[in-house]
């Protein structure tokens, strides 16, 4: 049951989107709209049971409940996956079809590209429902969100270095990049241009000989990407990378990267710290893409003030470190802890006008 599911966190509305006809398996999870309409992307996964699938748009949802807030963006935090393998299992009528889950909401949730998910799926979900973002086409189209995704991780990554390692530039330093979807590959392109060493993994063999050849990265085994000799570890693919389990593998200092819920669990935050390894919890880090998405739902499209909202992304997790080390408390919990009053706070001025 829903509700019972240990991610389930006070979830406003999760939706089960079935059609027999294109085989659409789909849940959609809004977390809170307290701060506006719930928008976040869409994933594609072959997910190996149901429960696995629950599990996972939960987390995601709170993530862009939390991620929204802590970007200053005037949305809420919903989530949608896709059960399939995204390399065969794609149909415009299973789009189609998703799409008319999605505009059965009515505006409550509004979907973009997430990992699976390319933008020209979207303009065709976009063809049932107008509830859709990150389009290339029309007068307020924001395109892929990867690029901003990417150059805020680098931003991130940068403000991570300084305050751990005391370093201004990533020059020589191994990055270790797990996931080479359009984030992993465009944070490589980044990494590269400043002389940072890469290592990168993925688990598919195309995209890893594509980095390899055109920035001269290594290619390490996706199952000891997290445990190399590096300087940082990027996660860039799916969540749970930081557990009780790989936490004494990891050689990092930093990780800092594009994925989702990176902490198995909250608790592992306190043990990263103890570890003496310094976390940019990811839904701050990876703000960009959402930055830039939001920009066409709230207003004209305006790149340079997108860009500039990235820019900020550094100096919100500054702040964050600085407070985890003043408290000696995990950059996780300090993070949750802000994303939280803002949403309480966003929740107060509704709950005066019912009082009224």
């Amino acid at each position: 049951m829903v509700f019972e599911a240990p991610d389930f966190d006070n979830h406003e509305l999760v939706l089960f989107g079935r059609d027999e006809a294109t085989g659409l398996k789909a849940i959609i999870a809004v977390h809170d709209t307290a701060l506006g309409p719930a928008c976040g992307g869409c994933r594609m996964w072959p997910y190996a049971t149901e429960a696995e699938a629950v599990s996972d748009v939960l987390r995601l949802s709170r993530g862009m409940s939390y991620k929204n807030a802590m970007a200053g963006l005037p949305l809420g935090g919903g989530k949608s996956v896709i059960i399939g393998d995204s390399r065969k299992d794609k149909s415009d009528d299973l789009f189609r079809a998703f799409g008319r889950v999605v505009d059965s909401l009515g505006g409550r949730y509004i979907a973009a590209e997430d990992v699976g998910i390319t933008v020209a799926d979207v303009h065709t979900m976009g063809q049932t429902t107008r509830h859709v973002a990150g389009l290339s086409k029309g007068d307020a189209a924001s395109g892929d969100p990867s690029p901003f995704t990417a150059y805020g991780i680098y931003l991130g990554i940068k403000a991570a270095v300084r305050h751990k390692l005391g370093a201004d530039s990533l020059k020589g330093l191994r990055v270790a990049v797990q996931g080479l979807g359009n984030v992993g590959s465009n944070l490589c392109r980044h990494l590269a241009e400043e002389g940072a060493v890469l290592l990168v993994s993925d688990i598919h063999a195309d995209n890893v000989a594509r980095i390899v050849d055109q920035y001269g990265a290594t290619s390490v085994d996706p199952a000891l990407i997290h445990a190399v000799e590096a300087d940082v570890f990027a996660p860039c693919a799916l969540g749970a990378i930081l557990s009780e389990r790989s936490l004494p593998q990891i050689k990092a200092k930093v990780v800092a990267g594009g994925a989702n819920n990176q902490l198995a669990t909250d608790s592992v935050g306190e043990l990263v710290r103890q570890a003496g390894i310094l976390y940019a919890p990811d839904y701050v880090i990876n703000a960009g893409g959402i930055i830039n998405v939001s920009a066409e739902v709230v207003q004209a499209y305006d790149r340079d003030a997108v860009m500039q909202s990235v820019e900020r992304i550094p100096h919100t997790l500054t702040d964050i470190f600085r407070r985890a080390d003043q408290e000696s408390r995990a950059t996780s919990a300090v993070a949750d802890q802000m994303a939280r009053e803002r949403l309480a706070a966003a929740r107060r001025p509704n709950l005066a006008q019912v009082a009224e």
